[in-house]
């Protein structure tokens, strides 16, 4: 087998390059002296380069010194076998940090060679946390729509009672009878608020242009709580239009943007807008017979201090927040209407770094635009 077997052909492909290519797995081969010799194209994305740039360079360019993957390698070639390692960290500047599955064995027609191949866990991750989120959501809706009903009418008479007390109210008194009046109407802000989670109504879907999207958020943000933070765009022209509504898609921006905005350093914050298009990525829908493709990734970044390791995992459940006035909803409902539109999101944090992706369908062909 040759170092170009991996690549595409057109004609029937006796060495299995074809199949390989197919594969959603990133697959190597490296030599004696650990030079990769083969590359699918899964492993050109998962390292962010090109077999013209790959080929023949040696793995521990590409690779962190000391990587537990080139241990693995080595222990490989010297007892032959194979061997599986779960929970692999990968790890460099250029490719960012991956939780993989590693599995590698030794090739027997070329001596010293080893076939890798790499299974992200991510993906799973993924999946599970959208699971997880869209339980939150339905919690939530039930919640919502008890209190709509049983606190907001009681709410009411409790104001008009302190309205008719506060006109024969002594000064003193006047100022506890505008005290109930002002926490009722906060009280009725809050459930306003969880009311959007319990509308179960599908709303009309387009065929959305996200970077429109994305630059009116930008606008608005600049011309409001964003003065001084630094915008960064980049974005992937080519990108297709997603399938979704426009105004709810400029709700899960904005409250992403805003929220970056919030802990951005003072003077120095940076917000980074980015999109890409992600080959492999399905998330089983109920009601769907096949898997929906989410090949949209569409991130905001912020240079801020991180999230609090505590709150990570519910981070997107109701009533969570790390604001001193917050009232932990805006997440939520970011997760929800993600959800609805058969997207995932999910989060990378560390000081200095804190990134959301949204991860969305493509619109079918057929679909109605957004914008003539």
């Amino acid at each position: 087998m040759t170092a170009t077997a991996f690549r595409r052909r057109s004609q029937p492909d006796p060495d299995g390059a074809a199949f390989l290519n197919a594969l959603p797995h990133p697959v190597i081969a490296v030599d004696g002296d650990n030079r990769l010799r083969m590359a699918n194209l899964a492993a050109e994305q998962f390292l962010a380069a090109s077999w013209a740039t790959l080929a023949g360079r040696p793995l521990a360019d590409i690779l962190p010194v000391g990587s537990p993957l080139l241990g693995l390698i080595d222990q490989v070639r010297a007892a032959g076998g194979s061997v599986s390692e779960y929970g692999l960290s990968i790890e460099t500047p250029r490719i960012r940090s991956h939780t993989v599955t590693a599995e590698i064995a030794a090739i027997p027609d070329h001596p010293g060679w080893i076939a890798i191949s790499l299974h992200e866990r991510s993906i799973a991750l993924k999946i599970d946390r959208q699971l997880v989120h869209r339980g939150a959501a339905r919690s939530l809706t039930a919640m919502a729509a008890m209190l709509a009903h049983e606190v907001k009418n009681p709410l009411s008479g409790i104001r008009g009672a302190a309205q008719l007390l506060e006109e024969g109210a002594s000064p003193a008194d006047r100022a506890l009878t505008q005290l109930i009046c002002e926490e009722t109407d906060r009280i009725c802000r809050l459930v306003d608020r969880m009311e959007a989670f319990s509308d179960a109504r599908p709303a009309p879907r387009t065929a959305v242009n996200i970077h429109r999207v994305l630059e009116h958020v930008k606008r608005l943000a600049e011309a409001g709580f964003a003065r001084g933070v630094r915008f960064v765009e980049r974005y992937d022209p080519s990108l297709p239009p997603t399938l979704g509504n426009r105004d709810q898609l400029v709700q899960v921006f904005l409250n992403l943007v805003k929220n970056a905005a919030e802990v951005a350093p003072p003077g120095e914050g940076e917000i980074v807008l980015q999109t890409a298009y992600r080959h492999g990525v399905r998330l089983a829908v109920p009601g769907r017979a096949a898997p929906l493709k989410l090949p949209l990734v569409v991130s905001v970044q912020d240079n801020g201090a991180g999230i609090p390791e505590d709150i990570r995992p519910h981070l997107f459940d109701p009533f969570v927040t790390t604001k001193v006035n917050g009232t932990g909803l805006g997440l939520a409902l970011v997760a929800k209407i993600v959800g609805d539109h058969g997207g995932v999101i999910e989060f990378d944090s560390q000081n200095g770094r804190t990134v959301f992706r949204v991860l969305l369908p493509v619109a079918p062909p057929d679909s109605e635009p957004d914008e003539p």
